[in-house]
């Protein structure tokens, strides 16, 4: 383990030691008081609505033995009452815990695979990590701790790990620069380029560009894409010609690493997995359904063949992964009935998939439960629409729709509806919960999906509650 102590902390973030041992070192990184563990550093943050910077006495009686902290007047007895801790003043917390963070990276020379995309980073991140960590002690990002906070406080927990995988997120330009100059990867994976946030930067195009930040923090740019995503297929192949190594992976487009025979039942999928530069054609099982984690199930062999990983390794690693929690998680009911829970976020290319998985149940009765995609601005009367005829095109039995925007999903629903049965709308999450305790019934499938912050997931543990679940 490459340790830090108080020494190094104040050289990176150019801190005032107001008091204590600058000898002390510094083991895990914390934010939260409630989480402090003995020995560990703590980080005060302030946020919109708290200033954790007023609670670095908390840690101390929790026991850390470090605190960083900005804003914060000391009196002559808290001085005096410290010593056998460390006290460091900053300018700025935030910046502090990326300058730390990106020190420890640079104490370890390992490989570091970093993840964007529109969609499907973070279920992408865990088959990738589940694949690496077949040769390698793997770090990985963990749930979606994918910002300028989440992502240093995962590089912070670098130990006696041989590699790392980290999931980069982003909401505007530059944020995706500044998380890779910090975690400064060997390999780059950029799963699709879509509509998420597309209220905060304008155009898809712009959105490809804020997510090809990610090559500025690399010394050789070596990325990992998505062939069949339209414009990773036509900007990538034909502008990324300044030495950096390309690989691709597809199902349409010819790619180097692509999956034939591809074949989808209700729990899991199958295909057969080729090499454009190998005689390799093997036949892998995603424990998942749809076709979308057959992507992310060939983006992570991809990883796996960068970094020299057997295929037999490959093909366990993919085979025994476990999804995070809240993405297309299904619960069987005691009635009989299942909820695919995927309502942790929603983007027009997340809906578009979950309904295309929702409509492989044939012998089900289909119900979709949909809420508001945040973060569109003037593109979201437009690309609800879409979503509405995606629900049509996929033949859903019964929609309901919570949400104000979610209003235009019902409109674009009904222009194309050929045979959806039922179409409500309702303002409240308890409304909604209402409806389905007395629709739900034996043979119904039930997708809940929407934006984090429409808390659907409410919606899901309030059904099975009610119905009891196994």
């Amino acid at each position: 383990m490459k340790k830090i102590i108080v020494q190094d902390i104040l050289k990176v973030t150019n801190g005032k030691l107001i008091a204590g041992n600058v000898d002390l070192e510094c083991e895990d990184v914390s934010t939260d008081t409630r989480k402090i563990k003995q020995g560990d550093t703590y980080i005060g943050i302030k946020g919109a609505n708290f200033n954790g910077n007023e609670f670095w006495e908390k840690a101390f009686q929790e026991g850390a033995t470090i605190a960083i902290v900005q804003g914060v007047e000391f009196k002559s007895e808290q001085i005096n009452k410290y010593q056998d801790k460390a006290i460091i003043l900053v300018e700025d917390t935030i910046k502090a815990l990326g300058q730390l963070a990106a020190y420890k990276r640079s104490l370890y020379d390992i490989p570091v695979v970093a993840i964007t995309g529109s969609v499907g980073k973070t279920s992408t991140k865990d088959i990738v990590a589940n694949v690496v960590s077949q040769k390698y002690k793997t770090l990985k990002t963990e749930g979606n701790f994918n910002n300028h906070i989440g992502l240093p406080l995962t590089l912070l927990k670098l130990k006696d790990h041989e590699a790392a995988v980290v999931e980069m997120g982003m909401n505007h330009e530059g944020e995706i620069r500044y998380l890779t100059n910090i975690a400064k990867p060997t390999i780059s994976v950029i799963t699709n380029i879509g509509t998420s946030h597309i209220g905060n930067l304008g155009s898809r195009e712009n959105i490809l560009k804020a997510k090809l930040e990610i090559l500025e923090g690399m010394e050789k740019k070596k990325i990992i894409f998505n062939n069949d995503n339209d414009l990773l297929h036509d900007f990538c192949s034909k502008n990324l010609d300044d030495g950096t190594e390309i690989i691709t992976f597809g199902i349409e487009n010819e790619s180097d690493n692509m999956a034939t025979e591809i074949q989808l039942k209700e729990n899991r999928s199958t295909f057969n997995y080729r090499i454009q530069s190998k005689n390799i054609n093997e036949k892998i099982t995603v424990p998942i359904g749809g076709i979308h984690f057959v992507y992310n199930s060939l983006c992570a062999a991809a990883v796996g063949e960068a970094l020299n990983i057997d295929i037999s390794k490959i093909k366990q690693g993919i085979e025994g992964f476990e999804l995070t929690q809240k993405r297309m998680e299904i619960t069987s009911l005691s009635n009989g009935a299942k909820l695919i829970n995927d309502s942790y976020n929603a983007s027009l290319e997340s809906m578009k998939a979950s309904l295309k998985y929702l409509s492989e149940f044939k012998e089900y009765r289909k119900i979709a439960v949909l809420g508001d995609m945040l973060e569109l601005g003037d593109f979201s009367k437009e690309l609800h629409k879409q979503v509405g005829k995606e629900v049509a095109k996929n033949k859903v039995d019964i929609l309901i729709c919570m949400g104000e925007e979610s209003k235009y999903i019902i409109e674009g629903a009904e222009t194309e509806n050929d045979n959806i049965q039922e179409i409500k709308h309702f303002d409240s999450r308890e409304e909604v919960t209402e409806y389905l305790k007395n629709i739900i019934k034996h043979g119904d499938m039930i997708l809940f999906k929407a934006s984090n912050g429409m808390r659907f997931y409410d919606i899901v543990e309030e059904v099975k509650k009610y119905f009891q679940y196994v």
